[in-house]
């Protein structure tokens, strides 16, 4: 028999997916599933973006390309954060993966490895600290609160580095919580980082995506001191719709993206052609502001419908998200209650029950670092939200 790798045995299954995969199954069965486990839009991609492809495909451009990315999608990608932040950067600081998890991966692949320490702020994306376990290196979580909404300070950060400290990891906006720091709230993370040796590494991938007075906020714009310190990650995934197109990329110091785009060569070669033709035009067309701002309209009214409707429900509660489009709320207060023959006591328990007895797929907070939550998505159509939201009101009220 073949032995399973020591490396395979300590990667945990990506559990919003996994959550996605149970509800399919009762799908296939024929049920009704409220499914609000993905952090996908419901949009299709914008068609000028899909047009550009088609012209891509007809003109040849579906053979390999360079492993870290065209030069042209590379100089798109620089001459959008230009205009967008006023971030100085050349094609030589960018690398195209596919997708921003993979760009997250070789960064870290890049950076870290056995004996070193990587910060990360609970609650996180699920893949973190399999990201950074995967390398060798040890992920450090420093807790944040729904008091605190989500946020670390500078504080926890100051107490978390140590000296086998590598990178700090930020997320704004963040998923699962929706939170997004402020411009102030982050120089002040930056300035306790700026006089060691510590690298940031910040994921932005839901960055045209906010709500309300909440602005993004490029890190590398923050503090001149940390250009050779600084690695961004963003992608098409969540604001162009493009999730299945798999384009992500990093901005960072030259020889760190030469490190990556030497992985990178090895392990995937290169991103598609289509899909990197594609993203010049979600990125230098006019149309594309259109289409996002049409966008973030209808995940900010559902965001609306959401909190509206929690607000409704005994024994919940959450923070309005700023950005990103989840809802992440406790409900501990139903911790040793029973619904038919099932006690929760968790909330692996309780999104399991959920699932069985009223068939609303939310996924658990503890796959985020943080247990008694869990998290929303309202990616979504509003008659589903109200549905399902409807179908969480009436089964908590059945707790005994």
């Amino acid at each position: 028999m073949i032995r399973i790798s020591t490396l395979a045995n300590s990667v945990q299954p990506s559990a919003t997916l996994a959550a996605g995969a149970k509800a399919r199954v009762l799908k296939s069965k024929g049920i009704t599933v409220y499914d609000f486990s993905l952090g996908e839009p419901d949009f299709n991609t914008p068609k000028h973006i899909c047009a550009a492809a088609e012209v891509a495909m007809a003109s040849g451009q579906t053979h390999y390309t360079p492993a870290g990315g065209t030069a042209e999608l590379k100089m798109a990608i620089a001459a959008w954060y230009g205009r967008t932040y006023g971030l100085t950067c050349g094609p030589e600081h960018v690398l195209v993966s596919n997708g921003a998890k993979h760009s997250i991966h070789n960064a870290l692949a890049a950076t870290v490895g056995p004996g070193d320490e990587v910060i990360i702020p609970t609650p996180y994306w699920v893949s973190y600290s399999d990201l950074v376990a995967m390398t060798g290196a040890t992920p450090v979580l420093v807790p944040t609160t729904l008091a605190g909404r989500f946020k670390m300070t500078p504080e926890q950060l100051k107490q978390a580095i140590a000296p086998k400290t590598r990178i700090v990891m930020l997320n704004s906006p963040s998923n699962p919580t929706g939170a997004v720091y402020t411009k102030a709230e982050l120089e002040a993370l930056v300035d306790v980082v700026v006089p060691t040796n510590v690298a940031i590494l910040s994921d932005e991938i839901y960055e045209l995506l906010c709500w309300g007075d909440a602005k993004p906020t490029c890190v590398a714009t923050l503090r001149p001191a940390m250009s050779d310190r600084m690695i961004t990650i963003s992608g098409a995934s969540k604001s162009y719709a493009m999730t299945g197109w798999r384009i992500g990329w990093t901005i960072a110091p030259v020889p760190v993206i030469k490190a990556m785009d030497t992985i990178q060569s090895q392990e995937t070669s290169c991103p598609s052609s289509v899909s990197q033709a594609a993203m010049i035009a979600a990125l230098e067309s006019p149309e594309s502001a259109t289409c996002i701002e049409a966008m973030r309209v209808e995940f900010a009214a559902r965001r609306e419908v959401v909190y509206a409707r929690l607000a409704e429900i005994p024994g919940l509660k959450f923070d309005r998200a700023d950005g990103a489009f989840y809802a992440f709320f406790q409900v501990s207060d139903y911790f040793g209650k029973t619904f038919g023959d099932i006690t929760v006591t968790d909330s692996i328990g309780f999104c399991t029950a959920l699932l069985e007895q009223a068939h609303v797929n939310l996924v658990a907070g503890s796959a985020f670092g943080t247990e008694g939550f869990v998290r929303m998505s309202f990616a979504c159509k509003l008659d589903t939200i109200v549905a399902g939201l409807d179908r969480l009101k009436a089964w908590l009220a059945t707790a005994k």
